[in-house]
């Protein structure tokens, strides 16, 4: 079926489309099960299908890619809830886009295991946080982490599934290997060992996606589970070929090592409690380098550097003609100072206004105009609004005027589909694209997964 994409606000009955869903959170906040006030249908799947199960689905970013890869990956349930925030837009275009059958808005820790379908396959992009555990649960057996840290609920999803997914498939910040600072490397051995625990095999890889011709430098961390006696955790012979050359991570994204490189090899012992007590303390790098694959908590890992050698899409690639961008994306001769201002290098006094202590400032120049022949810098979530920022990305136009980037500009640095977002107000639209993730990444991933799960590519 062919899709028109309006405003939202344009679309009346798009917009009501989702409106029972915001109903159904305010009134199941406190946990009265009213399910005949709302119950979405369930997403159909046929034998052969990858039934994916999408948490912190934000836009859809892991659901695009997925189903770019192949028309098997069939998500069957979702869930996107964004704290502190009245008008839930993320959800509401996630539902625009793809319909309601499936999608849950609410908050994760009040939804029970029992009402989330099992799959083959668990995505989300979780959000980096302290993961350092609170206290064991002597009671129960299980773990508690620090207040509001969204990787327990996967964990207590994982744990409480009669049926565990064969795979998994997460996407975090760089810095996850590195955090915190005080115990780097902490945070991520507890993941390891908590998936461990629950019968899993993972590998992780750093990727940037302009390494590998996207045309946005954005680096993220991309984690694989396998479960035991799984077909890809049946296929994991060599740790260290399985990272370098045989693996899923490495099919999809190509590497190479310096020469003479040796991996490290480590365990992570003793309880969770332990690891976030005592894991790599008094030391000050991590452990854990940009690849690596952990087997029954020994893990292997390596620095390596992308081996990419194909096409490549730079910023000047996605944008849009300047005759089609609205005029409050151009920059006035007034404010053009501003922006030139905060672009440039800095090397002066200023005053902290609490405490009158005065200190000297410095902090090099950025590229003003953005480079039109490379990939672009990293969006961020203030990348909207037209105020002048260091960090927002300006072009210079033909005509010679300097702009911002449009939302749908956003969108394709992201490799979304165009005006994906389209419904939110500009400002919302960029903080959006400014907390996904890049599409192109997660359906190369998902193109080697099918492959080694089921054989042939899997389209």
């Amino acid at each position: 079926m062919t899709k028109t994409y309006k405003p939202l606000e344009e679309e009346e009955e798009s917009y009501k489309l989702c409106e029972p869903i915001e109903e159904y959170r305010k009134r199941t906040i406190p946990r009265y099960r009213e399910l005949s006030l709302f119950a979405p249908a369930k997403v159909k799947s046929s034998p052969g299908d990858i039934k994916v199960v999408e948490l912190f689905a934000g836009v859809g970013g892991f659901r695009i890619g997925l189903e770019r890869a192949s028309k098997r990956y069939k998500t069957i349930w979702n869930n996107q809830w964004e704290p502190s925030t009245k008008r839930q837009d993320a959800s509401i275009i996630y539902c625009h886009r793809f319909g309601v059958e499936g999608h849950s808005n609410e908050d994760i820790a009040t939804v029970p295991t029992c009402e989330i379908p099992e799959c083959n396959l668990l995505v989300g992009g979780f959000p980096c946080q302290d993961y350092s555990v609170a206290t064991t649960l002597k009671r129960s057996g299980g773990i508690e982490g620090k207040k509001g840290v969204l990787w327990w609920q996967i964990y207590r999803i994982l744990k409480e599934y009669k049926n565990k997914p064969d795979y998994l498939f997460f996407e975090n910040v760089d810095r996850l290997l590195k955090s915190p600072a005080k115990q780097r490397g902490r945070d991520f051995a507890i993941i390891l060992a908590s998936l461990s625990d629950l019968g899993y095999a993972v590998e992780w890889r750093v990727i940037n996606a302009a390494d590998y011709g996207m045309p946005q430098r954005r680096r993220r961390t991309y984690i694989l589970g396998y479960l035991k006696d799984s077909k890809i955790y049946n296929k994991i012979a060599n740790p260290l070929e399985w990272i370098l050359s045989v693996g899923t991570e490495a099919k999809a994204f190509p590497v190479k090592t310096d020469a003479g490189a040796k991996p490290a090899q480590f365990d992570i012992n003793g309880s969770i409690l332990d690891v976030s007590d005592g894991f790599n303390n008094g030391k000050s790098l991590s452990p854990f380098e940009n690849a690596g694959i952990m087997i029954d908590r020994k893990v292997t890992t390596i620095d390596t550097e992308p081996d990419y050698h194909g096409a490549v899409l730079t910023l000047g690639d996605i944008l849009i003609d300047e005759n089609e961008v609205p005029k409050e994306f151009f920059i006035s001769e007034e404010e053009l100072p501003k922006w030139e201002y905060l672009k440039g290098s800095k090397s002066e006094k200023r005053v902290n206004k609490t405490t009158g202590y005065e200190y000297n400032y410095t902090e090099g120049s950025m590229a003003f105009p953005d480079y039109l022949d490379r990939p672009s810098r990293t969006i961020i979530t203030g990348e909207g609004g037209g105020s002048p920022s260091r960090f927002k990305h300006v072009v210079c136009t033909p005509s010679g005027r300097y702009r911002r980037l449009t939302p749908m500009e956003l969108e394709r640095l992201n490799m979304f589909p165009d005006n994906h977002t389209l419904g939110a107000s500009d400002l919302r639209r960029a903080f959006l694209m400014g907390n996904a993730l890049v599409t192109g990444v997660v359906e190369r991933i998902g193109v080697e997964l099918i492959a080694e799960a089921e054989g042939g590519n899997g389209n």
